[in-house]
């Protein structure tokens, strides 16, 4: 396969099919953003009724609480934010401790969950 493989710092991989000068000047995403898969374009949570990208916990925790989430504590895995709707709810979303590991995959259970309130938008870096 013709072409140049570039790894940023963050571990994602980029294909340059016929790499410059210029191809290496690029400037990293300023935003936070998970990729499904190698060559899949980057995703982002967006809070649909303010249309806000969400960049880290704390503003999905605020999000999550005005729609009746509540943080539940489980002591066993301290590796994990969990969030339930009430006791007697089945709902349960389970999300990383480190806003650096939160995917895709975490992405979609938020959406599954909150279908009118969130959605799994491709990342598009702003042009300079």
């Amino acid at each position: 396969m013709p072409g140049l493989w570039i790894f940023s710092k963050h571990g994602l991989t980029q294909l340059i099919w016929s790499p410059t000068k210029e191809s290496f000047q690029h400037e990293e995403p300023t935003l936070r953003a998970a990729a499904m898969a190698p060559g899949a374009r980057p995703r982002v949570l967006v809070y649909v009724p303010s249309n806000q990208v969400i960049k880290s916990y704390a503003e999905l925790e605020q999000r999550l609480q005005e729609l009746g989430w509540k943080r539940y504590n489980n002591g066993q895995r301290s590796d994990l934010i969990q969030y339930h709707r009430s006791e007697t709810s089945a709902d349960l979303i389970s999300l990383p401790r480190n806003f650096n590991n939160f995917k895709s995959v975490h992405m979609y259970d938020i959406v599954v969950k909150n279908r009118s309130y969130f959605q799994v938008r491709s990342y598009k870096a702003k042009a300079a």
